[in-house]
């Protein structure tokens, strides 16, 4: 089967991966990134729930994300940035967030990112030789392009959209994908910043409507219900000492999920069956009510969508 992910790399890629960011693929703190799958974990999941069209790690969306953000920049710092954004992805990722109640912003894993990258002594070694400092790689919020607040678009969020639309929801196409790639543009936004937006308003109204669709099953009892099982399950591993909370940030996950899996405690023996096997039937009405919003109101033709007749 061929790999719309792959696909879509090459649109961002138009004729090879920039040579200066190509070292840096290799440094230890991000090929860990390519064992942490980008759905948080329901890769291991029920397939009666979750039936992902594609394998898509941490890694690779850190690398769409750092392309995204050089074919349209063409700024090496902000590209860096970038691929170095979800560095302190843990295991099982936004599930940490629901373990640390975190529902709403979903950002209480970033605590990790300043000491993951100064650990990373090869990392270091690179920043060095390229003069690059690493505060401004460690502080990536302060690049609009790369991450903005919502309903602003960034590369983070339309690489996010694009990669659920491939995988989860499945509701885009190699079409949609050349469309919406090809009609992106960097605007000056109402609070004088550089934001992401489209050249055109279908596709803008398109993208919106891809996300829309990919939201309803972030807010779906399924989805609800199978993070919180995780959630319960890893909480459960770390107060019976199989892991540490800790480990989460510095195994990847078929290591992590392994020792989990090798327990012997009875109730997550018990927790373990029910999220690799449970049936959509089985599931009751859970909705948390205070999940994050992911919306979208972008720029179209240098005016916010929301205000195009």
């Amino acid at each position: 089967m061929d790999s719309l992910y792959n696909t879509y790399l090459n649109l961002l890629k138009v004729k090879d991966i920039p040579i200066f960011i190509k070292k840096y693929l290799d440094v230890p703190s991000l090929t860990r990134l390519k064992n942490i799958g980008y759905f948080c974990g329901m890769d291991y999941a029920s397939k009666n729930i979750y039936n992902f069209k594609e394998y898509i790690t941490r890694f690779d969306h850190s690398l769409s994300t750092a392309l995204l953000t050089f074919k349209l920049t063409k700024n090496k710092i902000e590209t860096l940035a970038a691929l170095f954004h979800d560095i302190a992805t843990p295991c099982f990722s936004h599930v940490i967030d629901y373990m640390n109640k975190d529902y709403e912003n979903q950002e209480s894993t970033e605590e990790y990112t300043s000491e993951i990258i100064k650990q990373d002594y090869k990392l270091q070694e690179y920043f060095k030789e390229d003069n690059i400092n690493i505060e401004d790689i460690i502080n990536f919020k302060k690049y609009s392009i790369v991450d903005n607040n919502r309903p602003k678009l960034c590369a983070d969020r339309l690489d996010g959209i694009i990669l659920n639309g491939i995988s989860w929801a499945k509701n885009i196409n190699e079409s949609d994908i050349k469309e919406i790639v090809n009609d992106l543009k960097v605007y000056d936004n109402e609070d004088k910043e550089k934001e992401l937006g489209f050249k055109t308003k279908d596709i803008a109204l398109k993208t919106i409507k891809i996300n829309e669709e990919i939201e309803k099953l972030y807010h779906s009892s399924e989805d609800n219900y199978m993070m919180e099982l995780l959630a319960d399950i890893t909480r459960t591993s770390i107060e019976n000492k199989i892991i540490t909370y800790r480990d989460l940030y510095y195994l990847d996950e078929p290591t992590l999920f392994k020792k989990i899996k090798e327990s012997k405690v009875e109730k997550l023996k018990n927790l373990l069956d029910k999220f690799e096997n449970i049936k959509k039937s089985e599931i009751p009405p859970t909705i948390i009510n205070n999940i994050k919003i992911r919306n979208i109101i972008p720029i179209a033709n240098n005016t916010r969508i929301n205000n195009i007749n």
